[in-house]
């Protein structure tokens, strides 16, 4: 069952999260667990009954899981055909994005500005990858990207290491070279099943 390979996806984070005290060791390290996970075909075929998640000015994403000891989540997310993320940062926290289902563009940019006026930003691309089942990408923190769902709907599978929507994030309009911070997705519990 989903849930089997769900529960043995936690168990192992649990168990890398208490020997590995180093973010970095700890993020890059769990890429394989969750890679396991989206390469699972019940996770695959149980995610097609998902709800729709909601993009608007603040996205929504299914709660899955808040681990009560190191704090991490599990969400799951799926995007309509065509929809596109507003550019931004997670902040502080470190994340993995696993795409499960369909195909996604992960753009990456980097400031260039100097950070010196408020509410303005000098942003630029750097990179583009098409990211298909099975695949994994660590966000580290403060790393500026969107992400936009190819012709068919697409879910992914997203730990991160504190609950998003509590604290603040970048936002980035690289035309008008804004800057603003807003609230993260909108965590809405839902059963892994």
């Amino acid at each position: 069952m989903a849930v089997a390979a769900f529960d043995r996806f936690i168990q192992s984070a649990r168990a890398l999260f208490a020997r590995e005290k180093d973010p970095a060791r700890r993020w890059e390290g769990l890429a394989p667990h969750l890679s396991e996970l989206l390469a699972d075909p019940e996770v695959v075929e149980a995610s097609k009954r998902w709800p729709e998640c909601a993009h608007k000015e603040r996205a929504e994403n299914l709660l899955f899981y808040e681990d009560p000891d190191f704090g991490f989540v599990v969400n799951g997310l799926t995007k309509a055909p065509h929809t596109r993320t507003q550019i931004h940062d997670h902040a502080h926290n470190w994340t993995l994005y696993g795409v499960l289902d369909g195909t996604e563009t992960i753009m990456r940019y980097e400031r260039v500005d100097d950070k010196s006026k408020p509410e303005y930003a000098e942003i630029r691309g750097v990179s583009k990858l098409r990211a298909g089942p099975g695949e994994v990408d660590l966000v580290r923190p403060w790393e500026i990207h969107a992400e936009a769902s190819g012709e068919e709907r697409t879910v992914a599978i997203i730990v991160r290491a504190e609950k998003a929507g509590g604290f603040l994030q970048g936002r980035y309009d690289p035309v008008n070279k804004r800057y603003w911070q807003g609230y993260g997705p909108i965590q809405v519990p839902y059963e892994f099943k």
